[in-house]
C-alpha cells in the first residue's frame, strides 16, 4: 500500500501505525506542502498513491491542496479516509469515480452533540437573559424551561444524530428520529422519514438537523416546513447551509415560528459581514464549529487506524459514503 498522510497527523499516531508500516510505502506531506518519500522529494504527478488519509488538519492548511491533488492524479487510487463527516464537496465524487472506497468519519459527533446540547440548554435556561441580569446587579429570579419532556425531532439519525439521542434523552427528552429507512431504533421513541417528517413538526420542541447534503435533503427547511413548527420551538442546523431556505427561516423568525435558531452553517461562509443572521435577536451564530470538540481528533485517528487495519486484513470497512451524498464530479 502507498499510503499519503499529512505530517503532523503521521507524527500524533507514529506508535500506533508501528505494526502496519513493514506495509506501507509511505509518503508524507508537510506544513508547506511538500511531498516527500524518505529523502525524495515528489510531485503531485510522481506520488501516485493507492491509499490516502485526509486528516482534518491537513484539509484546513497548505498541505491539504497538494494531498487532494495527488490523490486526483493518482491513477491507482482504491481508498481514501476522511476526517468529515459530510461528503458533498464535489471532490470526494470524483475520488469515487476514480474507483477508490470512500470511507468517512464519526470523531465529531460527541463533540457536535454535546454543543448542540449545550447551545439548547442556554437557550432553554436563558442565559444571556441571566448574566444581563448579573451585569446589572439586579437580583432577577428567571423562569426557565426544562429539557426534561421535551420533544425533539432529530433529522438525520447516523452517528451525529443517535449523539444527539442519547445526550438529550438522558435529560428527559423525547426523541423522533428521521432518517431514510425510517426504521425503529433502539435511541429514538418514534421514527419518521423526510417524506413523513412534517408530521412530526407541530409536536416539536427542538427540531435537529444532522441530515447530509444531498438531493433529497437540499432546502428541506423551506416556508412550509418552518410553517408546521410549533410555537416556541428551536431550530438548530449542524449539517449544511443549503438544507435551509435563509430566506425563508428569516422570514419565519420574524413571525416568531421558530423562536430561536442556533445555526452552525450557512449557505455562505465565512458568514459575509453584512448577514442579517449576525444580529438577529432570535438567532445564535456559529462559525461551523461545532465539531472542534478537545477529542475529536483523537477519535478520528482510532478510526482511521482501524480502517487501516482493515483495508491491509482484507476485511470491510467502517462507515464507508453512501453514494446517495456524494455531488456528481463537476
Amino acid at each position: 500500500m502507498r499510503l499519503i498522510v499529512y505530517g503532523a497527523a503521521l507524527k500524533r499516531m507514529q506508535d500506533r501505525m508501528a505494526p502496519y508500516l513493514d506495509q506501507i510505502d509511505l509518503l508524507v506531506v508537510d506544513r508547506e506542502g511538500r511531498i516527500t518519500r524518505g529523502d525524495e522529494v515528489l510531485s503531485e504527478d510522481e506520488a501516485q498513491p493507492d491509499s490516502g488519509w485526509l486528516s482534518p488538519e491537513a484539509a484546513f492548511g497548505p498541505a491539504g491542496r497538494p494531498l487532494i491533488v495527488a490523490l486526483l492524479k493518482s491513477r491507482k487510487l482504491d481508498w481514501v479516509h476522511t476526517g468529515a463527516a459530510g461528503v458533498d464537496n464535489p471532490m470526494w465524487g470524483q475520488l469515487v469515480a476514480k474507483g477508490a472506497v470512500l470511507t468517512t468519519g464519526h470523531g465529531q459527533a460527541i463533540s457536535i452533540a454535546e454543543f448542540i446540547l449545550g447551545e439548547v440548554l442556554a437557550w432553554r435556561q436563558r442565559v444571556v437573559e441571566r448574566r444581563a441580569e448579573q451585569a446589572a446587579h439586579r437580583w432577577t429570579r428567571l423562569p426557565f424551561r426544562e429539557v426534561s419532556g421535551s420533544h425533539w425531532v432529530i433529522v438525520g439519525f447516523g452517528a451525529i444524530g443517535q449523539a444527539v439521542a442519547q445526550r438529550a434523552r438522558a435529560f428527559g427528552a423525547r426523541i423522533t428520529g428521521v432518517r431514510r429507512s425510517g426504521e425503529p431504533h433502539p435511541l429514538a421513541d418514534d421514527m419518521a422519514t423526510l417524506e413523513t417528517v412534517k408530521t412530526r413538526l407541530p409536536d416539536a420542541d427542538v427540531v435537529v438537523l444532522a441530515a447530509p447534503l444531498n438531493a433529497a435533503t437540499r432546502g428541506l427547511a423551506d416556508a412550509g416546513f418552518f410553517a408546521a413548527m410549533k410555537p416556541g420551538s428551536v431550530l438548530v442546523n449542524v449539517g449544511r447551509g443549503d438544507l435551509v431556505d435563509e430566506a425563508a427561516l428569516l422570514e419565519a423568525l420574524g413571525r416568531g415560528v421558530p423562536e430561536h435558531a442556533i445555526l452552525d452553517v450557512f449557505h455562505e461562509e465565512p458568514l459575509p459581514e453584512g448577514s442579517p443572521f449576525w444580529d438577529h435577536p432570535r438567532v445564535s451564530v456559529a462559525a461551523h464549529a461545532s465539531a472542534f470538540g478537545s477529542g475529536q481528533g483523537e477519535r478520528n485517528d482510532a478510526l482511521f487506524l482501524e480502517n487501516l487495519r482493515r483495508r491491509l486484513a482484507g476485511e470491510p470497512p467502517l462507515y464507508p459514503a453512501d453514494a446517495r451524498d456524494l455531488s456528481p464530479p463537476p
